[in-house]
């Protein structure tokens, strides 16, 4: 299952990259060639991010009229944000479903997540493998928290290489790509249309993660909360 994912995840990368290239530099002014370029090309890009930052205010939009919504995110500091509380609260009458993937931080030998650290520790030398670890922890225990209250909120482990974080909604899906050697609010991000190719593969690429991850049960991750801290 590591293999295929690693597989379908590479080709995605690959097939994504190649479009990001040419407009990570976009502005505002350009989204509508963009636009153009994506109608006639089928890969539903619509914008492009410089910095991943710079996509907060639509993404929580888009959130607020999702029917269902899919995250898979290295960290998962912004899942306890503003951006997404309407999710955890409730307050969203048509959403049907929430699933969540995080990095697994007691993976054993967990070599992702120290090279993940290794390489942020360049540019930030307060980053360590044991830090990344404890904020994974700690993201997961808020998110079982919640799940533990709301039956329409699912939360899963992978243990896989950091390479972009995905938010899929029935409507369009945000795709980051995290820079080697950067965090991920600084990293470039697409943002893409259903239907389109890049729209679902995104869909493809969660859907076989999701297979391969690890329920989290609520009680443990509070429990291993209580214990690292």
């Amino acid at each position: 299952m590591a293999a295929f994912v690693l597989g379908v995840s590479s080709s995605i990368l690959a097939t994504m990259v190649l479009v990001a290239a040419g407009w990570v530099w976009s502005s505002r002014p350009r989204w509508w060639l963009v636009g153009l370029l994506s109608r006639l090309t089928g890969t539903g890009v619509r914008r492009v991010y410089r910095r991943q930052r710079s996509a907060e205010e639509d993404i929580a939009r888009d959130l607020l009229r999702a029917r269902w919504v899919k995250v898979l995110a290295g960290r998962g500091n912004t899942l306890t944000r503003d951006a997404f509380a309407p999710l955890w609260s409730g307050s969203i009458d048509r959403l049907e479903s929430v699933q969540v993937l995080l990095p697994d931080p007691e993976a054993v030998p967990g070599e992702w997540l120290a090279r993940r650290a290794t390489d942020l520790a360049v540019v930030d030398p307060g980053f360590t493998a044991g830090l990344l670890r404890d904020q994974i922890r700690a993201n997961t225990s808020y998110l079982a928290a919640v799940a533990r209250d709301r039956p329409d909120v699912e939360l899963r482990r992978f243990d896989l290489p950091h390479l972009y974080r995905v938010i899929v909604t029935d409507r369009a899906a945000y795709i980051t790509f995290y820079e080697r050697r950067g965090h991920g609010r600084h990293s470039p991000c697409l943002y893409v249309r259903a239907p389109g190719v890049l729209y679902e593969a995104a869909l493809h690429f969660f859907a076989v993660t999701w297979a391969g991850g690890s329920p989290e049960a609520p009680e443990q991750s509070t429990r291993v909360h209580t214990q690292d801290h």
